[in-house]
């Protein structure tokens, strides 16, 4: 076992409230040890457990796991977590080392005979362990056995956490969390359905992870997983390497005419910061239509922006995505799969490859229809003989909201400041609803000084746990939003969790405001979502904790939250001007809503065509060369009918991080799959408020609906059947017609 008279930080429980790690006192040069012990002490667990000579239980068997790895996972949840924030050359020199080890020691655990042995006869007698009654239990839990282990980074609007080598803790069993059981599960009882769903789960990732193959075909499935560990390790690389040389650089302010002050100002900064001064730099964000392409004056400046965007990390991450992608079919082809695709799904609440299909080929129609009425409208603006292109679209869809609803979204950027939005917005939000509040804590330690600290408290004054935010874009760091866990939540633990938020909003200079753009402030509230699922958690495992679900349910919850950006009592106390305080004007939520209703068509196209990228590059058969990356890439969306050169997709191939880095691999369409719930859920609190009612009664109501959403969803991670929990508050189960209603495709 381990010394713990060592001076690692790692290799005992943090003391800091919360168990918070404590980063203070973390070197890069703790991580290698700590993972060298950790991978021997779980293995040596894990052996103990296969090789048990008494006949397998609940208790000795699968609660044993979830106890397992504690060492491991707490080295784990903060190195992977390090390595997307705020990375160096040493630390990818250790990613590079440690993801393919990391691979093969799930491996180790997923493919040991002995081990499954004892999961499978448990599995065999589930309705038996399930007592009288149980056996319908049982059914109802095998509906989503199995249910998929959402590496513990929920990713939301842009890049997504977890790895190929699912290294962000998720899986807290194979990746070695400490864990748990309901007392039901001790010897003699019978098993709760908590108890069947985990038992279940357990037996699906095994299947799911080859533990029925040949020996010879374990080898091999060993080698892929290897293999893919170390390339989507590379693609992350290659784009960290390609977000640093794709940055836009601008000689003179005067290119960036028709950005806001503070803007202009933040990107001179950010030259300074990346060591060209005089010179003002846009840093890519991770998505194709870069924001600033709305406000741009110069369309040169807007062409070599976008361009810049589009064209980032072809020569190095082409042979590896495609790589990657013939690996994933073999993998499925071995395990049983005629693709990735429908490999994936097995774990997901669409279950098969068609459900999804139907819901996208759906979309695809209406979504084009509806462009090509946004696209006329662009043309009718454009100077005599100027053709319409794709990086002319979000600058003329300015220029339409300016026109036809009267919002300017530059002009509304002093009402959007980083921490009014934050403090008076996202936190009195969760107020409003769930009762909680937050307490800065400035004497805690995060790892890097932007970083900040908040206590939550639950309506009765009792701790739930640490909130950490991590807002502003750094070199060091990686693109998008994301929610992380550093602890899971764990009633037999005893522990709390603590989750940070990231976002890569612009730094302003020092002794200014850090002013958001609209989709910004929506970020922000859907990254909290993801917060919120995993600070309400309220289960015995971890293994089921917070957003541990599957791939096409965890964006939900993060969906829901961004209704509150817009609610007029939470909108008037944060959209205030940073300077006089005085209100947003009248008038311009309703307009902002009419203004985006425009643009519905080319929102849904740029999503379609990287959920139909993904899908494409994921139903590969096995043997089946793509080819050359861009002409794969040009020859899916063509054959899905959203080859539109005015629209590029949210996300092209070679920085699609979702699919090659972050666990998304042809999940992308939760997203748009989460967005049925989410609207349908939306439209469930609205009319809980009611219409005419006091303002008491709004509150009480807003209260109410919040408790039992709380309750039902958000508290119970995955262990529940979670469509069988959306129905539970919803009275019935998902309709379709509210998300075809909100994004103009009704009809």
């Amino acid at each position: 076992m381990t010394d713990v008279t060592t001076d690692n930080p790692f290799f005992r429980p943090s003391t800091l409230p919360y168990e918070l790690p404590p980063f203070a006192d973390i070197t890069e040069e703790h991580y290698l040890p700590a993972f060298d012990a950790g991978f021997a002490e779980h293995l040596a667990e894990i052996k103990a457990i296969a090789e048990n000579p008494e006949p397998p239980t609940f208790e000795n068997t699968i609660v044993a796991m979830e106890r397992a790895g504690e060492l491991l996972n707490r080295v784990a949840l903060v190195f992977f977590a390090q390595t997307s924030t705020d990375t160096s050359d040493r630390l990818q020199e250790l990613e590079e080392e440690i993801s393919p080890r990391w691979a093969a020691h799930l491996d180790a655990i997923t493919l040991d005979g002995a081990l499954f042995a004892r999961i499978d006869a448990l599995y065999e007698r589930r309705a038996e362990l399930a007592g009288v009654g149980g056996a319908a239990g049982a059914a109802g839990a095998a509906d989503l056995a199995g249910t998929a282990d959402v590496a513990g980074t929920a990713d939301v609007a842009e890049a997504a956490g977890g790895a190929e080598t699912a290294g962000v803790a998720g899986d807290a069993g194979a990746a070695g969390a400490a864990g748990g059981t309901e007392a039901a599960g001790t010897a003699g009882a019978p098993l709760g359905p908590v108890e069947l769903r985990l038992l279940e789960k357990r037996y699906r990732d095994f299947v799911l992870g080859g533990a029925k193959l040949s020996a010879d075909d374990k080898a091999r499935l060993s080698e892929l997983n290897e293999q893919l560990a170390a390339l989507s390790t590379e693609f992350d690389r290659n784009l960290l390497v390609a977000k640093k040389a794709g940055q836009q650089v601008f000689d003179s302010a005067d290119q960036l005419a028709g950005m806001s002050a503070d803007a202009v100002a933040a990107a001179k900064e950010n030259g300074e910061a990346v060591g060209l001064p005089g010179k003002h730099v846009i840093s890519l964000k991770s998505f194709s239509n870069q924001t600033e392409l709305a406000a741009l004056e110069d369309r040169e400046a807007r062409r070599a922006l976008l361009e810049a965007s589009l064209e980032r990390a072809w020569d190095s991450n082409s042979p590896v995505i495609v790589k990657i992608a013939m690996l994933r079919a073999e993998r499925a082809a071995l395990l049983g799969f005629a693709s990735h695709a429908e490999y994936a799904v097995q774990d997901r609440t669409a279950k098969t490859t068609a459900a999804v299909e139907d819901l996208m080929t759906r979309l695809i129609p209406a979504a084009v229809a509806n462009a090509g009425r946004e696209a006329k409208a662009l043309r009718g603006r454009l100077p005599e003989g100027q053709r319409l292109e794709a990086w002319d679209w979000t600058y003329y869809s300015e220029k339409v909201r300016q026109a036809e609803y009267d919002v300017d979204s530059e002009a509304l950027r002093p009402y959007l400041e980083l921490d009014s939005v934050l403090v008076n917005g996202v936190f009195h939000a969760a107020e409003l609803v769930y009762g909680i509040t937050f307490e800065a804590r400035p004497d805690l330690v995060a790892y890097h000084p932007d970083v900040r600290i908040w206590e939550v408290f639950d309506a009765d004054g009792s701790g739930i746990g640490l909130f950490l935010g991590d807002f502003f874009a750094r070199s060091s760091k990686r693109g998008g939003a994301w929610m992380t866990n550093y602890v899971e939540q764990s009633h037999l633990l005893g522990q709390l969790p603590v989750v940070v938020n990231n976002l890569n909003v612009a730094k302003p200079p020092v002794g200014e405001p850090a002013l958001l753009t609209w989709d910004e402030v929506r970020t922000l509230f859907h990254e909290f979502g993801h917060a919120l699922h995993g600070l309400f958690s309220d289960v015995e495992h971890p293994t089921l904790a917070g957003t541990n679900t599957p791939r096409d349910f965890v964006e939900y919850p993060s969906q829901v939250n961004e209704m509150w950006a817009e609610w007029p009592e939470v909108l008037a106390n944060y959209a205030k001007h940073y300077r006089t305080g005085e209100p947003v004007p009248a008038g311009l939520l309703a307009r902002m809503a009419e203004a985006e209703k425009f643009g519905q068509g080319f929102a849904v196209v740029e999503v379609l065509a990287a959920v139909m990228l993904d899908w494409a590059w994921h139903s590969l058969a096995v043997g089946e060369d793509p080819g050359d990356a861009k002409a794969f890439e040009e020859a899916a969306l063509e054959r899905y009918g959203l080859l539109i050169p005015e629209i590029p997709p949210r996300y092209r191939s070679s920085y699609f991080a979702h699919i090659w880095g972050n666990g998304y691999a042809a999940g992308y369409y939760s997203y748009l799959w989460s967005e049925v719930l989410d609207k349908d859920t939306v439209d469930w609190f609205k009319e809980g408020v009611g219409a005419g009612a006091e303002e008491a009664e709004k509150v009480r109501s807003i209260r109410e609906s919040g408790e039992l959403f709380r309750r039902v969803v958000l508290s119970r991670g995955g262990s529940v059947d979670l469509m069988g929990a959306f129905a539970e508050f919803r009275g019935r189960g998902p309709e379709v017609e509210a998300m075809l209603r909100a994004r103009g495709l009704a009809g």
